[in-house]
């Protein structure tokens, strides 16, 4: 994995407006890290600590300039993650790739075009979401509806559900402060209806420009920012006529932009990466 002769394990700490990650070049295809190495290299106390570990690997399409793949600080894998996509671009281009008229790369289900907007500012093309409950999956609704209603310990529990590559539940709320974040978070992840687990965003909408967002993500719980998780807020919300198709998201870590032109479009979601240093780890 990356491996100098002593051992130690090369790698590069970076984030995206605070969701923080551990990313491994493993273009020579050594293979990626088993669940109990992820799980070490992303403890905060005796690993480098992150909330996801990004392994960049050899492309799938002829026309993307790699691939990479997610893994959670529990060890688990996950389809997507918009924060992770744009700083695996910007950890490209400091390799050596050209930004120049943008490049493609792979995602675990779907390649992506990428374009830098400036030195640390990425967008990424995040794909078409998909609203359908087998797609996302959802089970037990028949058909896609723009709310759905479970109960959870004595209450109604109204959320929005999409796929983005990765499953979201996108519960509204009047004030993100209060937000039953750490209560309904885990309950709605350990639901039957949820057969994969899923992401859980609380959104409070500002005005129809601007929401605030805060996400309990699967496998890692509570970070400070969630691109797909941007994402699927903004498409339920946009759905509803409660946000604008071009719209920023501002989660605990800093500001997200995410535009959706159209039902069929592919969602952009843009937003900062940042560098915080290289290292060897000798765990």
């Amino acid at each position: 994995m990356n491996k100098p002769a002593d051992g130690r394990l090369r790698f590069t700490k970076m984030h995206g407006a605070g969701n923080d990650f551990v990313v491994l070049d493993l273009r020579d295809g050594t293979p990626p890290p088993d669940a109990k190495l992820a799980a070490r290299l992303a403890d905060r106390h005796s690993g480098v600590g992150c909330d996801q570990i990004l392994t960049i690997e050899a492309s799938r399409d002829p026309a993307s300039v790699a691939s990479y793949r997610v893994w959670n600080s529990d060890g688990s894998s996950s389809g997507q993650c918009g924060n992770g996509a744009r700083c695996v671009a910007a950890w490209l281009v400091r390799d050596g790739v050209d930004p120049a008229g943008g490049f493609q790369i792979d995602s675990p289900g779907d390649s992506h075009r990428v374009e830098q907007l400036g030195p640390a500012e990425f967008a990424v093309a995040m794909g078409v979401p998909q609203f359908e409950p087998e797609q996302i999956p959802l089970v037990g609704f028949p058909r896609s509806r723009e709310e759905y209603v479970l109960p959870l310990q004595g209450e109604s529990v109204r959320f929005g559900a999409v796929s983005m590559g990765n499953p979201h539940a996108v519960l509204e709320v009047g004030l993100i402060d209060a937000a039953p974040v750490e209560r309904l978070g885990p309950l709605l992840q350990q639901h039957a209806s949820f057969p994969e687990s899923v992401n859980v965003g609380f959104v409070q909408v500002l005005d129809p420009g601007h929401a605030r967002l805060r996400v309990f993500e699967r496998g890692v719980g509570e970070t400070l920012a969630c691109g797909s998780g941007a994402c699927a807020a903004a498409v339920v919300m946009m759905q509803r006529g409660r946000l604008d198709r071009d719209a920023v998201i501002s989660l605990p870590g800093g500001d997200l932009r995410v535009r959706w032109p159209a039902d069929d479009a592919q969602i952009i979601l843009s937003g900062p990466t940042a560098f915080v240093f290289d290292g060897e780890w000798n765990g």
